[in-house]
């Protein structure tokens, strides 16, 4: 960019600064500088890098929209090679859920819900009444924390112990995910 005169407006700005001004991280930076970040001047030995915000700002509206439109300029080849990709990833995730390996968002959200419930219950029903009675008339703050700690490891423990979730609680009902426990799909 020697002898050439700027067209555009902005400020000059170093790496830290381009990337405090777009709220990204200094390795986004270099990437963007990979792929054609436009640079004032490239750093080096005791050389900072400069930048011109208006020039970065212009180039990453275009390379936001390229990436947003990159199926557009993408060849016959590229397509298929995606395709390609895609029926693969498509494939290897129906044998997962073949094999077990994965459950559906759905399932494991039921599960989880279960499991938290009973382990608010057991904090809320078990741990209070089990202390109060081992609370009663404590005066020294030390004794009164360390029973209190080992009836809530207690409780903890006894939760630990039980099967939060059991297998039926995964299954969806028919109008969730259109099988019912036990049912086949096809």
């Amino acid at each position: 960019m020697a002898g050439k005169k700027k067209k555009s407006k902005g400020r000059e700005v170093n790496r830290t600064e381009l990337a405090e001004i777009n709220g990204v991280s200094l390795p986004t930076i270099d990437e963007w500088v990979r792929r054609g970040c436009p640079v004032v001047q490239r750093g080096g030995r005791g050389r900072a890098w400069i930048f011109n915000t208006a020039e970065v700002r212009s180039w990453r509206d275009d390379d936001i929209r390229a990436q947003a439109s990159h199926t557009t300029n993408a060849s016959k080849d590229e397509l298929q090679l995606r395709k390609l990709a895609a029926e693969t990833e498509q494939a290897e995730l129906d044998l997962a859920k073949a094999k077990d390996e994965v459950v559906p968002v759905e399932q494991y959200e039921r599960a989880l819900t279960k499991a938290f419930g009973e382990v608010r219950a057991g904090i809320r029903n078990v741990l209070p009444q089990r202390a109060a009675r081992r609370l009663m008339g404590e005066t020294e703050e030390t004794a009164f924390k360390e029973k209190m700690r080992e009836e809530v490891d207690h409780v903890l423990e006894a939760l630990a112990d039980r099967d939060l979730v059991e297998e039926t609680d995964l299954y969806l009902d028919d109008g969730e995910d259109g099988e019912a426990e036990g049912a086949d799909s096809e």
